[in-house]
């Protein structure tokens, strides 16, 4: 998908945007499972080419640097990096080659964004497995988990799955808790996930296995303190009902375009759709946290 900076700030005058927060998404900078050359290579010329958009440009755009899961220590080198550069936080894949946000083998990563009080922005992928590293080192190669891509695009269902798998693993792995210092935001209204917040809090403090028991109630404390959530994609009418039953209010909320993957009319149509949505639910004050005070106030 092509984007240009002569494009973005049409669009963003067009729409009274005063400034956007650039992300790299799916695939990532991580393009081929083993390769870490090459993903060395595209996350530092992406986050410097973001850096230096910013320098140039610091009233209209601030950026997320690019983490390129599952090498950890590339990772620990661009967060050093972009870091110094001047980036606003950081963004990961939900999965890298089948390396899920969650899993041990990234602790390290999670650490040290929780040292910094790191703000780590999620961009959803295609499903991936293997799912942990022990496969991989066991010779199972990554494959894409998508049993009905050949009738569906990806984005349409099954980016909104991994999105839900990422929380879930965030919370019973303990990251969630063991990181408090991290700002987490998920897009899409959280993707899939609302509807199994019970589920998967209920499931593990009653039914004993390897994961670490979530009362539903520390689950909605963390959504209501330490994540945020992007309005990004078809989040009207029932998607944001749902959110906001788990417990999300409209300070944790932001607006989101997914420009360029959604073109400029497609843009223009979801910000009609959200401009009529947001009436029903919140105020008119309310409605300016979440287009522009929530994002000035985190990123102040």
């Amino acid at each position: 998908m092509e984007w240009s900076e002569e494009e973005h700030l049409q669009l963003m005058d067009k729409l009274n945007i005063k400034k956007s927060i650039l992300s790299i998404s799916s695939p990532g900078t991580h393009l081929v499972p083993g390769d870490d050359k090459l993903a060395a290579k595209v996350a530092r010329e992406s986050n410097e080419y973001a850096a230096a958009l910013k320098k140039r440009m610091p009233d209209r755009f601030g950026y997320f640097a690019s983490l390129p899961i599952p090498d950890v220590q590339l990772c620990l080198d661009e967060i050093a990096t972009s870091t110094s550069e001047g980036c606003d936080g950081f963004v990961m894949m939900t999965n890298g080659h089948g390396v899920y946000p969650g899993d041990p083998a990234l602790d390290a990563v999670f650490d040290e964004l929780n040292r910094r009080g790191a703000t780590l922005f999620f961009h959803p992928t295609t499903p991936t497995c293997p799912c942990s590293p022990s496969a991989l080192a066991a010779g199972e190669k990554p494959m894409k988990a998508v049993p009905l891509s050949h009738r569906y695009p990806n984005p349409m269902m099954e980016f909104f799955f991994d999105t839900a798998r990422i929380v879930t693993n965030l919370f019973l792995s303990g990251t969630v808790k063991r990181c408090p210092d991290i700002k987490f935001i998920f897009p899409h209204c959280c993707g899939a996930l609302p509807p199994m917040l019970s589920r998967f809090t209920g499931f593990s403090t009653l039914v004993p296995g390897p994961w670490t028991g979530v009362p539903e109630e520390e689950a909605r404390e963390a959504f209501k303190n330490q994540m945020f959530f992007d309005l990004a994609g078809f989040p009207f009418p029932g998607q944001l009902r749902g959110l906001l039953e788990a417990g999300v209010d409209h300070t944790r909320l932001f607006y989101g375009s997914d420009f360029p993957y959604t073109r400029p009319e497609g843009v223009e149509l979801l910000v009609g759709q959200m401009d009529k949505g947001v009436k029903e639910l919140f105020s008119a004050e309310e409605i300016k946290d979440v287009y522009h005070r929530n994002a000035e106030k985190l990123f102040s």
